[in-house]
């Protein structure tokens, strides 16, 4: 695995360089700055150390977040965590708010009864939640 890491590190770095040689080529505007862009993140992505901050996960997606899961199975996932909150008894979702760096279940908990109290008018002191949470709210 780690030998065809390197090799695909190798091939990507000459693509970068084959590039950037190329760049005074491609004429100014909105092709241009993607491009530029695109270099950027390629490479932050080459550069990045096994424990330096602020990694790239993926290209595509550049916000993607480790989730670390502490499962046997799945360890970790990629991606955002998103949290949503509906009434028991209806079906709509009432607030929905996406949360970067992946924060403590606990700690956005009382963020999103606070915002269905606000919509409902209902004030709303229990709340049903999934085994992911470690202690009641």
């Amino acid at each position: 695995m780690r030998k065809a890491l390197k090799k695909l590190e190798g091939y990507t770095a000459r693509i970068l360089r084959d590039i950037r040689r190329q760049l005074e080529e491609i004429p100014g505007g909105p092709l241009r700055e993607r491009v530029l862009d695109t270099l950027v993140l390629v490479g932050r992505l080459l550069h990045q150390g096994l424990r330096s901050g602020g990694k790239i996960n993926a290209l595509h997606d550049p916000e993607l977040d480790c989730i670390s899961k502490g499962k046997a199975r799945k360890r970790y996932e990629f991606g955002i965590k998103v949290r949503l909150a509906t009434p028991i008894d209806k079906g709509f979702i009432l607030s929905i708010r996406a949360l970067p760096s992946n924060p403590y279940d606990v700690h956005t908990s009382s963020e999103a009864l606070e915002q269905v109290a606000i919509l409902t008018s209902i004030p709303r002191n229990s709340a049903v939640v999934d085994r992911g949470y470690p202690s009641p709210i």
